[in-house]
């Protein structure tokens, strides 16, 4: 079973149908306990980073969060709730994440179009990762403001370019997240997904 984590933020329905959709039990829930006994857990997310920590701090689903990521079972962020694995995002004001992975969270900054939104090419920088497992580089669809920068190289599964390198996917261990939606993402998103869905089972 899949505990897809609902702080009140987020495209619940959509990431639930998609992991249905690849043969897996999806659950949407605030329950500490089902979350605990989930075989793995996503982490969605759509709004602004100090709304979703306020949220998740009030409901206390942060440290439910952080005691899931430390069990060793898989766990996955999705857009905004990729950015909230990080320490900080400076969206309106410095706020403080869930501090999984080292690294702040920062707005596009140039004379382009932001929001960054449409269809990028994925660049696989450790091709060794599980998520990339009989997979080939391909586009994938993006809608964000702000883009994470991780301090740990090592972090850093994935890229796309959008006037300056972008992080797209980032792991540690068994914590991932992907910046873009793979369940918007067409074949290549789904095959990400089914990739981290097959982590759950192992």
């Amino acid at each position: 079973m899949i505990a897809i984590i609902d702080y009140g933020m987020g495209n619940l329905h959509s990431v639930s149908k998609a992991v249905e959709r690849l043969g897996c039990e999806a659950v949407i829930t605030a329950d500490p306990g089902t979350i605990a006994q989930a075989d793995g857990a996503i982490l969605p997310g759509v709004g602004a980073f100090g709304d979703a920590m306020q949220n998740l701090r009030h409901t206390k689903l942060d440290e439910v969060t952080k005691s899931f990521a430390a069990s060793g079972k898989p766990m996955l962020g999705i857009c905004l709730g990729m950015q909230l694995l990080f320490s900080e995002s400076e969206e309106y004001g410095t706020h403080g994440g869930l501090n999984l992975l080292p690294g702040k969270v920062i707005r596009f900054s140039g004379d382009y179009k932001i929001p960054h939104m449409g269809w990028n090419k994925l660049s696989f920088h450790k091709a060794q990762s599980p998520l990339f497992d009989g997979l080939s580089e391909g586009h994938v669809y993006f809608v964000h403001s702000f883009h994470a920068k991780p301090e740990q190289e090592s972090d850093l599964l994935a890229t796309t370019d959008y006037h300056q390198q972008v992080t797209a996917i980032v792991g540690r261990g068994n914590v991932y997240g992907m910046q873009f939606h793979p369940e918007k993402s067409g074949e290549l998103g789904m095959q990400l997904l089914g990739n981290f869905l097959s982590l759950t089972k192992n």
